[in-house]
């Protein structure tokens, strides 16, 4: 099985060298600094008090790696439009396509049974064009619980969790999850497949659409966001708000707010991933993580009033320090 990471940052670095340590035959795309150090050095994960060093094929040219079995996607939502051609490249008909980001996917209403069937998320894929790149039949969802950060090129530290949950987006029960389940299983990870994955996907969501961009425009740590009264209430509206949407596409949660706000708040003073990317100059997923709650809402005639406020100020926030286009 010839595996594909595609983007080899915090996530896909990690997942790519425990799948190099556990015997799969796995290659890297990536770019710049990054690259380059992996190159040299190889691609080295920092995970409770031990060290491990990945010497693996990488490359900034899908091209060089040729056609894959599985890849796996773990760029940014933002950046998934530049890179689809790319990915592209690496995909034949029989291709698995494992798309490990934060948010609403593209692929989110592909084969669902709902009044919404196969409607394209304006939020995260304009025009439907990731539909037509990357095929949806061709994908497995997978939602990442984990933190980790890319603390110098070709450097990552894995703080906490390491489960991997799959899931077809029609729901169906197929040996491609399963048999990424076990490469992956093997590899040390927890990685279950989930007959709705959805609920995943709205699971993890619910603390990133408060958390992520309360974050950016404090610029304080999950700790206090979650334990800080007047703070904790502002997150709880948020995703109050944004559970109305998601019950109404038929999702359900298997907590409640305040175990999801202490579970995130439990990880201590952890900066989000929007933070990190605000603080580097770099764009954030504020449509795939906000924006698409907020459009989702529209398409559900369920208000969403301070996801909508906190979205145009987050918005303003990217604008103001170049990172979102006016």
């Amino acid at each position: 099985m010839k595996i594909a990471v595609f983007g080899a940052g915090a996530i896909g670095g990690y997942v790519a060298a425990k799948l190099h340590q556990g015997g799969a035959d796995v290659s890297v795309i990536a770019r710049g600094a990054h690259l380059r150090a992996i190159q040299a050095n190889g691609l080295t994960v920092k995970s409770n008090g031990q060290t491990v060093n990945a010497r693996l094929p990488a490359t900034d040219k899908a091209e060089d790696a040729g056609l894959q079995d599985y890849v796996i996607v773990t760029v940014k939502a933002n950046a998934l439009p530049t890179a689809a051609a790319e990915i592209a490249k690496l995909m034949g008909p029989n291709t698995v396509l494992v798309t490990i980001s934060n948010g609403i996917p593209y692929w989110y209403f592909y084969g669902l049974d709902s009044p919404w069937r196969d409607h394209v998320v304006e939020s995260v894929d304009p025009g439907g064009r990731l539909f037509r790149l990357l095929p949806p039949h061709q994908v497995v969802g997978c939602i990442a619980f984990h933190a980790a950060e890319v603390k110098e090129p070709g450097v990552i530290e894995h703080t906490y969790a390491n489960r991997f949950s799959l899931g077809e987006p029609d729901s169906s029960k197929c040996t491609r999850a399963e048999a990424l389940s076990q490469v992956l299983s093997n590899a040390g990870l927890n990685a279950p497949v989930h007959a709705n994955i959805r609920n995943e996907i709205w699971l993890k969501l619910w603390g990133n659409l408060a958390f992520n961009p309360m974050s950016a425009l404090t610029g304080l740590t999950v700790d206090q966001l979650a334990f800080r009264p007047d703070l904790r209430a502002a997150a709880r509206t948020l995703m109050e708000e944004a559970a109305t949407v998601a019950e109404a596409l038929g999702v359900r949660f298997p907590m409640s707010v305040d175990q999801r706000m202490d579970f995130t708040g439990s990880v201590g003073a952890h900066k989000t991933s929007m933070l990190q990317d605000l603080e580097r100059g770099r764009p954030m997923e504020i449509d795939a993580v906000l924006g698409a709650v907020v459009e989702l809402g529209r398409l559900t005639d369920k208000p969403v009033p301070l996801c909508a406020a906190v979205l145009a100020m987050l918005r303003g926030r990217a604008r103001h320090a170049g990172l979102y286009p006016d």
